[in-house]
């Protein structure tokens, strides 16, 4: 695994072993970049289940100003801090130990925004429409906010979940993403 574009490119990253996470391939990661970049003018990072920190990383190296990646597994815990240490600029980074659902709750309470979102959720512990209003209740993303989804390619999430229309969805093997925006038009 390796961080694909932009200024860390080609830097090799750790990834968990074991069956808890699943770590995007590199062909799915530039993907999902290419459909909603592949560059950023800033921008913060909401990374909720972070596994490895590869899409914080990706998304910092090709422009966002700072990442945000939340797990609750220690050793993923310890993975991420790894791999953010290779990028020599941890201040750009904030690492949480939380379950997701926490995690959100904390967010709220310090009043933060997101711009992007990336939800890659253990297959058989997603929440992610429940996860996606509760964003928007708590206004945690940003008016032109874009979410990406990577779930097992048989789960259909909803075509809009509150303010959020789904843009773009694509199937990879046995991975699909899914891209939601705000729908700023809704009343």
């Amino acid at each position: 695994m390796r961080v694909i574009s932009g200024k860390y490119r080609s830097r090799r990253l750790k990834s968990l072993s074991g069956d808890n996470t699943r770590p995007t391939t590199d062909k799915v990661k530039e993907s999902m970049f290419n459909m909603i970049g592949p560059y950023f003018e800033g921008g913060v990072v909401l990374d909720l289940f972070s596994g490895s920190g590869a899409l914080a990383i990706e998304a910092i190296s090709r422009g966002c100003s700072h990442a945000y990646c939340v797990d609750r597994n220690f050793s993923a815990i310890k993975i991420i801090k790894e791999n953010i240490a290779l990028t020599k600029e941890t201040e750009l980074f904030s690492v949480i130990k939380a379950d997701a659902n926490k995690a959100i709750e904390r967010f709220r309470q310090e009043g933060l925004q997101f711009d992007y979102v990336f939800l890659d959720p253990p297959y058989a512990k997603q929440e992610i429409e429940k996860q996606l209003e509760r964003l928007q209740e708590y206004t945690l993303l940003s008016k032109d906010a874009i979410i990406v989804c990577e779930t097992d390619h048989q789960v259909e999430l909803a075509d809009e979940i509150g303010q959020l229309k789904q843009v773009r969805k694509q199937s990879y093997g046995i991975c699909k993403v899914t891209i939601f925006e705000m729908d700023n038009n809704h009343d």
